[in-house]
């Protein structure tokens, strides 16, 4: 007969459950008030969210690096704590924007709020987890809230983005779980680092194998982290999103699925296996240049910022490909400043936003709109070309730094011709952002008396444009002691 097995408290160590277990209670606890008390004003609901993402970053931060949970499927490495930071505060810095406008009725739902925070425990759970069925179910708690939160936009575009990211995210989900039984039936594990082991042992002998299942990966990881050639659900879902919520996914699902990719493919890389190497270089180069051509024939600024967002990205999967050390924490100060910048600018474009589509039939935000925007709303134009010579990586402005990080580490690791063609198109892109600054600066207003610009500015969202425009600004003098961190974090981590 076979003995009971019993488990401590202490053995489980739920604490390094408790910054997901407090994001799931808050969005519970949202929709257990609306069902005692209807049609509360959504500022409770707003209070209530930031409150709980304060108390969930705050445990986040209190937690012990090094530790494992829960059966040992829960790691808290440095990875964990950075990423878990970044997902906080862009949400701190998304949430807000809910009181910004009437007009967006999506906010007035306490669903919209619970969803959210459900999310966010889901993006929490795929970082601090080196379980193959842990990432896979944060992976799939985040999607499906995601999905929903793009339909509750409630508009043509934002059925059709919805479907189209459902649709890409469960032919994802199924190359993931193909992957992940792959990785399985060659280790007999769904621990990364079980896995590492056991083909270390093995001296490799089931590399071949298990190259399908990498490629399985790459091709999960590759419609999440919008990869070419899995990219091209990106610019319809971001066009049918609102635009602050495009923002939002242009950066929250793309760094957990860094977390993870930098999980997957680490111990490969580090194990000098040439065939991934070279995937992920072609991917790379791919994605960057690509994108960039993409974002060069747009007419919409929200599409161009959409491409914009998968060139970056692509910049950022070569910090992976490269595995440095160096490398690995250059990636998270990229996307960091990014985060700032991207979120910015997409929330400017909120500031725009008109019900109807007065400048062209097709897109909500052509260069048109944007013409002589310089004498319509002087501050807003002046942000807005702040953000775009951001995302151009001109100097002194944050991004610039970023990239040069990046760039200074593919030079340290021998990638010479890759830091040239990231060079070549961080100046392609200074076109496509200059061209928005020609329409704001140097174009005559076109058919609006300028009450469209300034509608959607209330508070809430100037303050957070403000401070997205601030820390670009200033994040000069922040990015040594920030790198800093962020290495020690890193290196904790053995990446």
């Amino acid at each position: 007969m076979l003995e009971p097995i019993s488990v401590s408290l202490e053995t489980l160590n739920l604490s390094t459950l408790a910054p997901m277990l407090v994001a799931i209670v808050g969005g519970l606890g949202i929709l257990v008030v609306d069902l005692i008390k209807k049609d509360l004003d959504k500022t409770l609901y707003v209070m209530l969210s930031i409150l709980v993402l304060f108390v969930d970053l705050g445990a986040v931060i209190g937690q012990q690096v090094g530790d494992r949970g829960f059966f040992d499927v829960m790691l808290i490495d440095g990875l964990a704590v950075i990423g878990q930071v970044v997902i906080l505060v862009a949400s701190m810095l998304f949430i807000p924007l809910a009181l910004t406008s009437k007009r967006f009725h999506e906010f007035s739902y306490p669903e919209f709020f619970a969803l959210f925070l459900f999310m966010v425990a889901g993006f929490q759970f795929m970082v601090a987890s080196d379980n193959l069925i842990l990432i896979f179910v944060g992976l799939e708690t985040a999607s499906l809230a995601l999905y929903t939160l793009i339909a509750l936009h409630n508009r043509d575009k934002a059925f059709e983005a919805a479907i189209k990211y459902f649709v890409m995210g469960a032919l994802a989900a199924g190359f993931y779980v193909m992957g992940s039984m792959i990785f399985y039936a060659v280790s007999g594990s769904v621990e990364l680092y079980k896995i590492a082991e056991v083909l270390k042992a093995d001296d490799y002998a089931n590399l071949p194998v298990l190259l399908i299942g990498v490629a399985f990966m790459i091709a999960a990881l590759g419609f999440k982290l919008s990869m070419v050639p899995f990219h091209t659900w990106t610019p319809d879902v971001y066009e049918g999103a609102s635009a602050s919520l495009a923002g939002y996914m242009s950066v929250v699902p793309k760094i957990a699925g860094f977390v993870v990719a930098m999980r997957i493919f680490g111990f490969l890389i580090q194990a000098d296996v040439v065939w991934l190497r070279d995937v992920l270089y072609a991917a790379v180069v791919i994605t960057m240049t690509l994108a960039n051509i993409m974002a060069l024939v747009q007419h919409d600024v929200k599409r161009m910022l959409a491409f914009s967002s998968i060139s970056h990205a692509g910049f950022v999967m070569a910090a992976i490909m490269i595995g440095t050390t160096q490398a690995n924490s250059a990636l998270f100060l990229y996307w960091i400043l990014f985060l700032f910048t991207n979120l910015g600018a997409f929330a400017m474009l909120w500031v725009s936003r008109h019900k109807a589509s007065i400048w062209h039939e097709r897109y909500d935000h052509p260069y048109e709109k944007f013409s002589g925007m310089i004498s319509i709303m002087p501050v807003g134009a002046v942000i807005m070309a702040l953000f775009m010579l951001s995302l151009a990586g001109v100097p002194p402005f944050s991004l610039f730094w970023g990239k040069l990080y990046v760039m200074s580490a593919a030079v340290n690791a021998d990638y010479i011709g890759l830091a040239i063609i990231m060079a070549i198109n961080s100046a392609i892109s200074a076109y496509y952002y200059l061209k928005l600054i020609v329409y704001m600066f140097l174009r005559a207003p076109e058919q609006n008396d300028g009450t469209v610009y300034v509608q959607n500015a209330s508070k809430p969202l100037q303050t957070i444009i403000g401070f997205s425009a601030f820390l670009t600004v200033f994040a000069v003098f922040a990015v040594e002691p920030m790198l800093q961190i962020i290495t020690a974090y890193v290196q904790a981590s053995g990446f």
